[in-house]
C-alpha cells in the first residue's frame, strides 16, 4: 500500500475495504464506524497480525482487523483491565490493603486479600461496589512505557516489593505501567481504553479469597454458571505450599535463585517433591486393593505419559505389577469415526472409541481371562486383528492414559470401586508479580511448540495453528470431568519455563508478521522475556520436562 497525499493514510480493514485515514488516526476513532458489525465491543485491534491497544495511532498504511471479546486476544484485554479496577477498587476501598491474583479457578481468577482483617463478604461487597462506581465514571486508562530505572523508584514508592525482583534483572530496556484516576500499575499487556467497557464481572466469596468471576468468549455480554472445583483449588493451594518450600513465589525470585547459582538444589528440592507426590498416590492405590483400574487423563502437554511410567515404577515398589494399555488400539477404523462441524475427522470425541469392544476386555482382563489386544494402523486408518495375547494376576493393576478416562462413558462396565481416576495438568500457581498471573495453558503451549518440534518435526506456527482445535476439545471432553477425578497430580514444576525458553525462542522467532500466527508468537516471546534461562544439564533424565525437551529415560 502507498500514501495517497501527506496527511492521508491507506489501509486495509478486515481484509475487504480500503480506506484513507489521516495519519495519527488512533484505532478507537477509527473502530466506531465498524462497531455494528461486532456482537460485543470491539476492545483492540490486529495491526499488521500483531495486537494493539485502541489507543494506537496509525503512522503507516497497514491491514487492520479488529478484536472483540469474541476473540481470545480480547477476553485478555478485558480480564487484564478488570484486574487493574479491582486492585484500584481494593486500594481505595481500604487503605494500605494487598490484593493476589492467585490462579484461574470456575472459570474465573481466584485473588487473596492481604489487610489487618481477615476477608469478609461485606467487605467484598464494598470493593465490589467500588468497582461499579469506576466503571461508570468512564475513567480512561492512560499507558505510559517508562525506563527500568524509573520503573525501580515506582517499585519503591508503591512497596511493590512483588516487582523488585523482576524489574532488577529485566533485560528488555523499558517497562509499561498504567494510569487510571488516581491509581498506577504494571501490566503486561494493552487494557481497554476506559472503564466504561468493563459492565460484565461479579467478585464472588470464596473464603480464605474471593474469585474474579467475568463472562465467556462463547457468551461475552453475561456470566457463565459458577460451578465449584473443590478439588482444582486444593491442588492448587498445595502447589501453593510447595512455593513456600522452595521460597518462591514469582518470576522473580526464582530469577534470584537462577542469579546466584543455586538452580541446581532448586531443582532437585522441585522434583523430590514431585516424586513423593507420585509415591503417595501409587501408596493409596495400594491400599485399595479394590482398584484394579488405573485410569489416568488430562489436557495436552500435561506430561501424562511420563506420570504414567512414574507412577508404574512406584507401583512396583508396592509389591504391584501394572500393565499399560493404550487407548489408541481401540480407535474405530476410519470410516466409522464421527466428524467435526467443519466435516473432519474428530479423533478426540468419545465415539472416535471402540467402548463396546474395550469394555468387554477389561471385564475379562479383570476376571483373570485372556484377550488379544488389538494394534491400530494409523497409516491405514484401521484396527488390525493380531495383535498381542494379555493376561493378569491377581498382584497385577491395568494402568490406561487417555483424554475420556475420566469420563464414566468410557468403562461403564466397571464397578466404580474397582477403578482410581487421576487428573494430571500443568497447573502452576507461580506468578510474574502480584497482580500478573500466568495461565496455565501457556506453559502448556511452549510445552507443546517444544515438545512438536523436538519429535515431531513441525514449527512451532503449525503447533500455534492448531492449538484451538486443542482447546476446544479440552473443554468438551476433560475439563468438564475434572471434578470426578479420585486425586489429582499437579506435573508443573516451577522452574520449566526457564528451561523450555532456550527451546522456545528460536521457534517463535522465526514466525515473521506475515503470517495470523505472529501475534501469538510475539506475545509468548515477551511473556518468556521475563525469565532467566537454565540450562538442560541440571534436569535429571526422569522428569516430566524430559517429556518436551528430550534426552529422558522413558520411551515415547
Amino acid at each position: 500500500m502507498t500514501e495517497s497525499i501527506s496527511n492521508t493514510i491507506k489501509v486495509l480493514i478486515e481484509g475487504q475495504s480500503e480506506v484513507e485515514v489521516k495519519e495519527g488516526t488512533s484505532l478507537l476513532e477509527l473502530s466506531k464506524s465498524y462497531h455494528d458489525g461486532y456482537s460485543s465491543p470491539i476492545v483492540g485491534a490486529m495491526v499488521n497480525n500483531e495486537v494493539k491497544g485502541l489507543t494506537y495511532e496509525i503512522d503507516k498504511p497497514c491491514n487492520i482487523n479488529f478484536i472483540d471479546l469474541s476473540s481470545e486476544d480480547g477476553m485478555r484485554i478485558y480480564r487484564r483491565s478488570l484486574a487493574f479496577i479491582l486492585n484500584m477498587a481494593a486500594s481505595e476501598t481500604y487503605l494500605e490493603s494487598k490484593t493476589v491474583i492467585c490462579h484461574s479457578l470456575s472459570k474465573g481468577l481466584y485473588c487473596e486479600f492481604k489487610y489487618k482483617e481477615m476477608l469478609t463478604e461485606e467487605m467484598l461487597k464494598n470493593i465490589g461496589n467500588k468497582m461499579h462506581e469506576i466503571v461508570k465514571k468512564k475513567l480512561h486508562f492512560k499507558r505510559n512505557v517508562i525506563t527500568i530505572e524509573e520503573a525501580k523508584k515506582f517499585c519503591e514508592d508503591e512497596c511493590r516489593i512483588d516487582m523488585v525482583h523482576l524489574v532488577e534483572h529485566r533485560k528488555k530496556p523499558h517497562i509499561t505501567l498504567y494510569e487510571c484516576g488516581d491509581f498506577t500499575d504494571c501490566y503486561y499487556g494493552y487494557l481497554v481504553p476506559d472503564t466504561g467497557y468493563l459492565k460484565v464481572f461479579e467478585l464472588k466469596y470464596y473464603p480464605p479469597g474471593f474469585v474474579l468471576r467475568f463472562p465467556e468468549r462463547t457468551d461475552p455480554n453475561s456470566l457463565p454458571a459458577f460451578i465449584e472445583n473443590k478439588k482444582l483449588f486444593n491442588i492448587f493451594h498445595e502447589f501453593k505450599r510447595w512455593n513456600s518450600i522452595l521460597h518462591v513465589e514469582n518470576v522473580g525470585m526464582l530469577n534470584d535463585i537462577i542469579n546466584s547459582g543455586q538452580i541446581g538444589d532448586f531443582v532437585k528440592i522441585s522434583e523430590a517433591l514431585h516424586e513423593k507426590k507420585i509415591a503417595q498416590i501409587a501408596d493409596l492405590i495400594a491400599d485399595n486393593p479394590n482398584k484394579r483400574l488405573v485410569l489416568i487423563a488430562g489436557p495436552s502437554s500435561s506430561g501424562k505419559t511420563t506420570f504414567a511410567q512414574r507412577l508404574s515404577i512406584q507401583l512396583r515398589v508396592n509389591c504391584l505389577r501394572p500393565v499399560m494399555i493404550s487407548l489408541d488400539n481401540y480407535f474405530l477404523d476410519r470410516e466409522k469415526t464421527p466428524r467435526d462441524e467443519k466435516g473432519d475427522y474428530d479423533f478426540e470425541a468419545l465415539e472416535a472409541i471402540d467402548v463396546e469392544l474395550f469394555n468387554k476386555h477389561l471385564k475379562q482382563l479383570l476376571i483373570g481371562e485372556e484377550i488379544e489386544v488389538p494394534v491400530f494402523n494409523f497409516s491405514t486408518g484401521s484396527r488390525e486383528k493380531a495383535g498381542s495375547k494379555l493376561r493378569i494376576d491377581k498382584d497385577q493393576i491395568v494402568v490406561i492414559e487417555g483424554i475420556h478416562g475420566l469420563n464414566e462413558k468410557l468403562t461403564p462396565a466397571i464397578d466404580k470401586d474397582n477403578k482410581f481416576k487421576i487428573y494430571v495438568s500443568a497447573l502452576t500457581s507461580l506468578s510474574i508479580d502480584d497482580h500478573n498471573r500466568i495461565p496455565t495453558t501457556d506453559t502448556r503451549i511452549i510445552r507443546r511448540i517444544v515438545r512438536d518440534n523436538q519429535f515431531r518435526n513441525h514449527d512451532a506456527r503449525s503447533t500455534i495453528k492448531m492449538w484451538p482445535s486443542v482447546r476446544r476439545g479440552e473443554e468438551n471432553n476433560i475439563f468438564p470431568f475434572q471434578e470426578q477425578a479420585d486425586i489429582m497430580f499437579n506435573s508443573a514444576m516451577i522452574y520449566e519455563l526457564s528451561v523450555l525458553k532456550t527451546f522456545a525462542e528460536p521457534l517463535l522467532g522465526a514466525i515473521d508478521n506475515s503470517c495470523p500466527e505472529y501475534s501469538e508468537a510475539k506475545r509468548l516471546l515477551n511473556f518468556l522475556s521475563y525469565f532467566l534461562s537454565v540450562g538442560t544439564e541440571e534436569i535429571p533424565i526422569n522428569s516430566i520436562v524430559r517429556e518436551f525437551i528430550g534426552g529422558g529415560c522413558f520411551c515415547r
